[in-house]
């Protein structure tokens, strides 16, 4: 049996497509900073966000030498607090739950993206560079005012996080 040499150039292209594939699809899957939502957090009872002192009170607070931890409360059909300012130049870990249905946590322009699952916490960390405005979004639907929910990620330069936080005002 005769195959035509561009049968095989065409054969061969397939395999190494199909190959490339598989290899993408893998480092997608086992790839740096690519994990599920962790189970190491504890759980929150349903209802019990007032109760907890991680969530009572949606914050940004400093946990060591640029260090921050972001709690934060997805809700029906807004982001608590709005807006979530960190400084520039940081590393910050946010810490997300819902008080109601299921949302989505996306950072518009970067690759910080976690689903919100109520009565978990969902645990992301990401490193500031510069002063910056970013779009947060809910991408997963939640309801009928799903298409407005969104909130702003602001990263300010130091000298400005100091002076918000420490006249209490974060807008």
């Amino acid at each position: 049996m005769h195959i035509h040499a561009y049968e095989k150039l065409w054969l061969a292209a397939s395999v190494l497509l199909i190959l490339l594939l598989i290899g993408s699809v893998t480092y997608g899957a086992v790839g740096p900073g690519v994990a599920m939502v962790s189970d190491s957090q504890p759980t929150i009872d349903a209802g019990g966000l007032d109760e907890d002192e991680r969530f009572s009170e949606p914050r940004v607070e400093q946990v060591g030498e640029n260090e921050y931890a972001a709690y934060v409360v997805a809700r029906q059909f807004v982001f608590q607090p709005d807006p979530i300012v960190v400084p520039a130049n940081s590393t910050v870990t946010f810490y997300v739950t819902s008080a109601d249905v299921i949302h989505g946590f996306e950072v518009a322009g970067t690759n910080a993206n976690t689903m919100v699952v109520p009565g978990e916490v969902s645990e992301i960390t990401v490193e500031t560079d510069g002063p910056a405005e970013y779009g947060l979004i809910c991408n997963e639907y939640c309801g009928a005012g799903h298409h407005a929910m969104e909130g702003k990620v602001n990263v300010v330069s130091q000298a400005e996080y100091d002076e918000r936080t420490s006249g209490g005002d974060e807008e």
